[in-house]
């Protein structure tokens, strides 16, 4: 019963996050003006003198952003004709009854057919509807790799087979030829040390920002400088290199660098680097943040309590106090003016890089402090009320000692609560790390949203919102089975024979 209970549980969490998308997604794809997309492009400018060319970059842009469908003459000719003949370039080149024709069988289509200005080519586009959108955003986010999963005319001789094998570095591997990724599973000495890359997910691509990017690839992969090691390739070469060959993907076009280093098409490779990832920049963070917040605020939160209206209550509550009513931005700025005058901690992240200790201290503790200040209220409310309870004065009365009575029951009381909110705090410390990490600079996925929103980088916004309520509800659940295994006699669902 109980883990039924999770199941639908978990199913009716990942419901609340699709509904969610669903509603985010419909507010940055209607009510924000595509035009806005281009804010921060600089192709714009150089492009304002040529307006063909501008035209076809903006219907471009916005058909990969999946705003509209969009098609060209030149398309047209390449689907009717050989690449290279005569007759592709003069169909290109609107000298057949080809041009009639395209303009004749979209507008019947109901495209919006025009004419371009200098060319006289026309061209055909139709505003995709927000459900057909939607849909096929919602369709290609899980994908599944496989040995049919590359598309390549060019090489019709591609083998499509899955074996198993090892890695240029010596781990071990699941190999594919013809999937995207050439390493489905492989190990290496890299934490976690077991990678995958049979599930993945697609949220779409960054603009303007890292252009040409899937947004998880900007998320998940590292940063920095790339870190050189001694490698031998699969063609025998040997070299210095900073591939880290777990990544590699389907490649159509090798240059001779490339055909020198690799026995097939799979080149296509991401790089090690010194600084870690986005998403594991905030969760270091996180992680530590919640420590921190947890090492002082439960000790500290049990002494207010076992001595109420005594000096440490009192300093206590100034502090809860201050950290309630002045605003985040303030206290972290009267924090770092502090830590850097009296200290001399870095003021910004990449002062001394996240290599160096001193720079997480301050990113850290002003991430902490809100917990903090949170934890000390908690646990000196549910202390109190817990030492205030009829059970206690019934372990009075029957002689057991004041320690006896705190350490075996209240605190094994009170803590309930607590534990159940370890999960939703660590959320906290990743989603809510926005104004610290763009305070502090720090290169984490908390400044990624509001840099998204001000570059109206409308496909990053989405999948970032899409993480951030995933951690948020699914913390929530978390939570709850965490309450079950600490206190056994809490059910979340009903026992068989209960109506």
């Amino acid at each position: 019963m109980e883990k039924h209970y999770y199941l639908k549980r978990f199913l009716r969490s990942m419901l609340s996050v699709l509904l969610i998308m669903v509603i985010v997604f419909i507010m940055v794809f209607s009510l924000i003006p595509r035009d806005n997309i281009f804010f921060q492009d600089t192709a714009i400018a150089k492009l304002r003198s040529k307006p063909d060319q501008l035209l076809e970059y903006k219907l471009d842009k916005w058909q990969r952003l999946g705003y509209l469908e969009y098609h060209t003459l030149g398309n047209y000719c390449a689907l009717r004709y050989e690449i290279g003949s005569a007759e592709i370039m003069e169909c290109a080149a609107g000298n057949t009854s080809d041009k009639d024709e395209f303009i004749a069988e979209y507008t019947a289509k109901n495209f919006t057919v025009q004419t371009l200005v200098e060319s006289k080519n026309p061209i055909a586009y139709r505003d995709l509807p927000m459900v057909q959108r939607i849909f096929t955003w919602l369709k290609k986010i899980i994908v599944i790799d496989n040995p049919w999963a590359v598309k390549d005319a060019n090489n019709t001789e591609l083998k499509r087979n899955i074996s198993v094998g090892t890695t240029p570095t010596g781990g071990l591997a699941i190999k594919c030829s013809g999937c995207t990724h050439k390493y489905l599973l492989y190990t290496d000495t890299d934490f976690p040390f077991i990678h995958q890359n049979i599930i993945g997910f697609d949220l779409g691509q960054s603009y303007p920002q890292y252009s040409g990017l899937d947004v998880l690839t900007v998320i998940f992969q590292e940063q920095g400088s790339g870190v050189q090691r001694d490698v031998t390739y699969e063609t025998g070469s040997t070299g210095s290199s900073a591939i880290n060959f777990g990544t590699c993907k389907y490649k159509p076009t090798l240059d001779k660098m490339e055909m020198s280093k690799f026995s097939d098409h799979y080149a296509d490779c991401a790089s090690h680097k010194d600084t870690p990832s986005m998403v594991a920049t905030s969760f270091i963070m996180g992680i530590f943040a919640l420590i921190l917040a947890y090492g002082i605020g439960l000790p500290v939160g049990l002494a207010m309590a076992k001595g109420k209206e005594g000096l440490v209550d009192k300093l206590g509550m100034v502090y809860i106090i201050f950290i309630i009513s002045v605003p985040s931005l303030a206290y972290i700025c009267i924090f770092r003016y502090i830590g850097t005058k009296f200290i001399g901690l870095p003021t910004v992240f990449s002062t001394y890089g996240p290599s160096d200790i001193r720079s997480w201290i301050l990113p850290v503790i002003s991430l902490a402090l809100p917990s903090i200040a949170s934890l000390m209220l908690w646990t000196r409310r549910y202390v109190a009320d817990q030492m205030n309870s009829d059970y206690v004065k019934f372990a009075r009365a029957k002689g057991l000692n004041e320690r006896e009575i705190f350490y075996d029951h209240v605190l094994k009381n009170a803590s309930i609560p607590i534990v159940h909110g370890i999960p939703s705090s660590l959320a906290g410390c990743i989603t809510g790390a926005i104004i610290t990490e763009k305070f502090y600079a720090v290169g984490g996925m908390g400044k990624m949203l509001p840099d998204a929103i001000t570059n109206y980088n409308n496909s990053m916004i989405v999948a970032l919102t899409f993480m951030f309520s995933s951690i948020s509800v699914l913390s929530v659940f978390a939570g709850d089975v965490l309450l079950t295994w600490v206190d056994p006699r809490i059910q979340l669902a009903e026992k068989e024979g209960r109506s």
